[in-house]
């Protein structure tokens, strides 16, 4: 798929792999979200430049400490204020990228959740299961993933379940259970965490969507709706007050 993105393969390859894309749902949805994570790498905002007075900041600071060890050795200082300065900047830009990376991949993974929600609702394919009994979803997913989703009913919340379908975010496989409230689709993304099993609720506002993500026994959990944000609030409360 990457090679096929990329450019890299011949034309003999290219035909055989547009026309397995063609008919192999599965491998259709890897290739759009690859697609959309890509057009979202190219966005400039995304990328950290540094900032023009860095570098002063580094040799000021240098300069402050020579002037404390003046009486030192030209010849050794030079060697240690080399050092420094270079440790310095590389704690320095260390810290501001390791940073700057966890807030990328949350945010190239809420374009990802996003294009998921508005696809589902543009293909008109919302689920593969359409069902509002969550005995009739839970199971319909077994052998389609490595893992069991947690399937609730909210309707007596007012969070009418729809079904069930696959998806595909984060490079991987995914449930996507679709609930509705009024005449408002809400797409909830569950796949198992990555480091902390728990933690807050994070809030964000893309596009005119708003989202709401969690981490809770084990599992990430991705909801997005164009709800407004309080009812999206009490409907991932309501599912984390479920036992």
């Amino acid at each position: 798929m990457h090679g096929y993105m990329d450019g890299e393969l011949d034309l003999l390859s290219n035909l055989h792999i547009e026309e397995h894309i063609g008919s192999c749902h599965p491998c259709a949805l890897a290739y759009q979200n690859q697609q959309a994570l890509k057009d979202a790498m190219s966005d400039g905002s995304l990328y950290f430049n540094a900032p023009a007075n860095l570098q002063r900041r580094v040799r000021s600071l240098v300069r402050e400490a020579d002037k404390k060890r003046r009486g030192q050795s030209a010849w050794s200082w030079r060697w240690l204020a080399a050092g420094a300065s270079l440790a310095l900047f590389a704690i320095i830009i260390g810290v501001l990228v390791l940073g700057q990376s966890g807030a990328n991949n949350d945010e190239l993974l809420a374009q990802e959740v996003i294009s998921s929600h508005v696809r589902s609702l543009m293909a008109n394919h919302l689920t593969d299961v359409p069902s509002s009994d969550q005995h009739t979803v839970k199971p319909w997913f077994d052998g389609k993933l490595d893992y069991s989703p947690t399937v609730t009913d909210l309707g007596a919340q007012g969070f009418s379940l729809v079904g069930g379908r696959l998806d595909y975010l984060g490079n991987r496989a995914v449930a996507a259970l679709v609930y509705q409230r009024r005449q408002h689709y809400i797409n909830l993304f569950i796949w198992p965490a990555m480091g902390d099993a728990s933690g807050q609720n994070k809030m964000a506002v893309r596009q005119g969507y708003n989202l709401i993500h969690w981490n809770r026994a084990g599992m990430t959990y991705w909801a997005v709706s164009d709800l407004n944000i309080s009812e999206l609030q009490e409907f991932a409360q309501d599912l984390q007050n479920q036992k």
